[in-house]
């Protein structure tokens, strides 16, 4: 399959939304929705919730430069900072998007099965999804460290995206999150 700037596009056109829902949806049929900040104390939680909206300004920002401050070449050119450029970088940015995206969806709903339910393999669900959107968050960041490498024009906005997405997803969710958490 071809994957093309616009197939890209629709993936995080549909996805981005479907994000926003799962987490509307999840927390509006939580019985207590204070239970899903697990063991963050509760006075962490003004200097946690700003960095959310910083993540995603972060993926915004990143998304706004890859499709509407890249041309089709550049984009397609995008590779990792140890490859070469292949022709296949709108097939990197599709599986980073969807490393990140679709994970996303599902951590809402994977956190409330784990406090609503005692099967001891649930943790491993909750981490191994929150494990996913660490590991397409670092490839974004590689993608955009390449781009920077080869001189592509706002590649610092785009290191900067995923580095504003990084501090929530990375460090917050998956790090500090996982390590406080009450499994």
């Amino acid at each position: 399959m071809d994957v093309t700037r616009k197939t890209v596009l629709r993936f995080t056109l549909v996805c981005g939304p479907v994000v926003l829902l799962s987490y509307i949806y999840g927390v509006s049929h939580s019985e207590n929705p204070s239970e899903l900040w697990g063991g963050i104390p509760e006075s962490w939680w003004t200097f946690i919730v700003p960095f959310m909206f910083i993540a995603a300004a972060g993926f915004m920002i990143y998304w706004w430069v890859v499709f509407f401050k890249l041309d089709e070449s550049t984009l397609r050119g995008l590779r990792w900072p140890w490859g070469e450029s292949d022709d296949f970088g709108s097939s990197r940015l599709l599986a980073s998007f969807a490393l990140v995206m679709i994970p996303s969806a599902l951590w809402l709903e994977s956190t409330l099965f784990h406090i609503n339910s005692d099967y001891a393999w649930t943790p491993i669900l909750v981490i191994g999804i929150l494990t996913l959107v660490s590991i397409g968050n670092i490839m974004m960041g590689l993608l955009a460290y390449a781009a920077y490498e080869d001189g592509v024009e706002n590649a610092r906005m785009m290191i900067a995206g995923s580095v504003m997405l990084g501090i929530q997803c990375i460090l917050n969710d998956w790090i500090l999150w996982t390590y406080k958490f009450p499994w």
